[in-house]
């Protein structure tokens, strides 16, 4: 499985470039305001595993109108590393790799 690289941003995580992207339209559940949020990371350039990684928290274009909670790159590489000490390996072609999300600090957004 490969990601679109539309909708997607290159992040570097010592020294290795990744791509990561979160689905640009909610599901119907998550518009409802349903969790979680799903994150997708794979190695740029790479055919390799990817990483799926559930967030606690609402989808940016959620209809209910809950806070967004930006995700920021630095929240994805501690994601990214997290991921890499429990045994995600990005260069060798397996099934997803799924995880939940460290306990990064979120703050609303003040839109």
């Amino acid at each position: 499985m490969a990601l679109t690289k539309k909708g997607s941003r290159l992040i570097t995580v010592d020294s290795v470039v990744y791509r990561w992207r979160v689905r640009g339209r909610p599901t119907y559940a998550q518009a409802l305001g349903d969790r979680p949020l799903t994150l997708a990371v794979e190695q740029a350039g790479c055919k390799g595993g990817v990483l799926l990684v559930d967030l606690p928290q609402d989808h940016p274009s959620n209809w209910i109108g809950g806070p967004p909670v930006p995700l920021r790159p630095s929240m994805v590489a501690t994601i990214i590393r997290k991921a890499l000490s429990e045994g995600w390996r990005p260069g060798k072609l397996a099934t997803a790799f799924r995880t939940t999300a460290p306990d990064v600090p979120q703050e609303p957004s003040t839109r």
